[in-house]
């Protein structure tokens, strides 16, 4: 349903106008198309209960159904604001201060705009000035411990496709059990704007923060940084490198699932983690 473009933009135009609602004219004037052909895509999208319709006199107004804004906006990103380009230069400037010393200065610089650039090639990524901070940082962290000739705290990378549910119920049980004893990272193969409400939900009911926590492409150094790499359904998509422990856990993906399936693949997932720190000989904290 979502993967035809006509519908998809029908989407986009909805969830980007100012009240989130849309009237089939207006969207036939700023798609050009004719309202007939708007109408038609309108009706497919309304009989699957993607759309809801709100008469008012002789209008009608769609909306996205709240009970499939989650799955909506984890297909086509979230709300596209217009904001203004970050200032990479202060980014750069700060980081080449905090690296100073281990990273030249030109690494640092290239770190932060490739990281600029692979943040933004998503169709909208909120916070983009402060992620792009926060990733590059992680990312010549990881540069820095690829070198490191003795490890004195492992590392752990989740890997899923949008590194928007698994992995980041995964990491964020697993920072939460093993406390600074270990380095989580999560990644994904084709990163989402932003998590999912019911992750972050699921996690707040036990107690575990998300701290900021947003997804992040998948890179070469967070690969050859990690101590054990856990893939859960994109296996393929990971460079093998020796020394690694590589492990594929089969999760189901909790995107578009009830709460209550949620919870199923956190306490799922929450099994799994112990179970790993049971194998790294690391108690529960």
């Amino acid at each position: 349903m979502l993967a035809d473009p006509t519908r998809a933009r029908i989407l986009r135009l909805i969830l980007d106008a100012p009240d989130g609602r849309q009237l089939v004219g207006r969207l036939a004037d700023q798609l050009g198309f004719r309202q007939p052909t708007v109408s038609h895509h309108m009706r497919a999208l309304l009989d699957a209960g993607v759309v809801t319709r709100e008469p008012e006199g002789r209008r009608v107004w769609y909306s996205i159904n709240p009970d499939q804004s989650e799955l909506v906006t984890t297909v086509l990103g979230g709300v596209t604001t217009g904001e203004p380009e970050p200032d990479l230069g202060r980014v750069v400037a700060d980081l080449q201060g905090r690296f100073h010393g281990v990273i030249g200065p030109e690494t640092v610089e290239r770190y932060v705009r490739e990281s600029h650039a692979l943040l933004a090639a998503r169709e909208s990524t909120p916070l983009l000035a402060s992620r792009t901070a926060a990733f590059a940082a992680q990312r010549l962290t990881d540069l820095l411990r690829v070198d490191e000739s003795t490890r004195s705290v492992p590392e752990v990378l989740f890997v899923c496709v949008q590194n928007a549910g698994r992995s980041q119920l995964a990491a964020g049980i697993l920072r939460q059990l093993a406390g600074d004893r270990i380095v989580v990272r999560t990644a994904g193969s084709e990163p989402a704007a932003d998590v999912r409400t019911s992750i972050v939900n699921a996690l707040d009911e036990i107690g575990v923060p998300m701290s900021g926590e947003f997804p992040k492409p998948l890179t070469d150094e967070a690969v050859r940084a990690a101590d054990f790499v856990i893939t859960m359904g994109c296996g393929d998509a990971c460079p093998i490198y020796p020394g690694r422990r590589y492990l594929d856990w089969d999760i189901e993906d909790p995107a578009g699932k009830s709460l209550a399936a949620v919870r199923r693949i956190r306490d799922d997932i929450d099994g799994r983690v112990r179970d790993l720190l049971a194998g790294m000989q690391l108690a529960v904290v």
